[in-house]
């Protein structure tokens, strides 16, 4: 009997010039404990003459984290931050009351062909954090607790997993592990999660009963106590979750919140020109104006 409650397909998002495979939200399923957001860029492969330019554009209320497979970028944010995002690493940027932010190919990639791959996520805050002051952090990829066994390499990117702490700075209780199948194999990991959990296939398959599951699907778990499944050899699976936030939590762009009033004053406030500025940044992504006059998503 498979255990996977719901089968979410990954959609078609615009980002400005760039395309993405939307997982969350769905109408169905708004969050997977505090998950709230995930796109699945790429793999895209760009020419010369093509580059990922996402320019600043505020967010509140929540913690990005960026994760690539391929690819770099550079991220630059009103807190004076400067990096680039590269395979492996964690780009963690907690937006709290308001943090601004640019996303673009680094410099010395722009006149070659490049390939872009990986994923981008939000974590919704507790309520009581949701007014915090904005943060960033990077981690390096050889600072994450990895560990492997007889049939697959394990990696804990963000959150705590057995006796597994990353080191990534999050707020909630919750998991985003990656396992990279060498073999065949079984994977019994229910007695280890807790709270709500989803499956992505990024390569490979997976079965679960009579169930043969690919790519570009999320799996959300019925329970997550129940999480057993089979892998093939060369399969990679992102597997995350954690306990679920207690407040309903509202979406509108780049904003997260569990107030409506806050997201409107963050939208007055982005239109006004009152959020904190990026250096070395020329330009805004404005507010969009269809969304701007549409309810919030609920």
């Amino acid at each position: 009997m498979s255990n996977v409650g719901l089968i979410l397909e990954e959609k078609a998002a615009d980002i400005g010039n760039f395309m993405v495979g939307r997982l969350l939200p769905f109408r169905q399923k708004r969050h997977v404990g505090p998950f709230v957001f995930i796109d699945h860029m790429g793999p895209a492969k760009l020419k010369d003459y093509q580059n990922l330019d996402v320019g600043p554009h505020p967010h509140i209320g929540l913690s990005t984290l960026t994760y690539l497979f391929e690819g770099s970028i550079m991220h630059r944010d009103s807190l004076g931050s400067e990096i680039e995002i590269k395979p492996g690493a964690v780009n963690w940027m907690t937006a709290g009351k308001g943090v601004v932010h640019s996303e673009r190919t680094p410099e010395y990639l722009r006149t070659t062909d490049k390939t872009l791959h990986g994923l981008q996520i939000w974590v919704a805050l507790p309520k009581e954090l949701e007014d915090m002051e904005p943060s960033f952090v990077h981690v390096e990829e050889d600072k994450l607790p990895n560990w492997s066994d007889d049939n697959a390499d394990y990696k804990l990117i963000a959150g705590q997993f057995r006796e597994y702490t990353s080191g990534v700075p999050v707020y909630s209780p919750l998991y985003f592990i990656e396992i990279k199948a060498k073999n065949d194999f079984k994977v019994s990991l229910g007695q280890d999660l807790y709270g709500e959990s989803a499956l992505y296939v990024l390569e490979g398959e997976i079965k679960d009963g009579d169930f043969t599951y690919g790519t570009k699907q999320l799996l959300v778990a019925k329970d997550a106590k129940l999480c057993e499944f089979e892998m093939t050899a060369g399969t990679t699976v992102y597997i995350f979750g954690g306990e679920a936030l207690p407040e309903e939590h509202f979406i509108f762009w780049n904003f997260v919140s569990s107030s409506r009033e806050t997201i409107d004053k963050a939208k007055e406030d982005w239109i006004n020109d009152r959020f904190p500025h990026v250096p070395n940044e020329t330009g805004r992504v404005p507010l969009p104006e269809a969304q701007a006059k549409s309810k919030l998503k609920e």
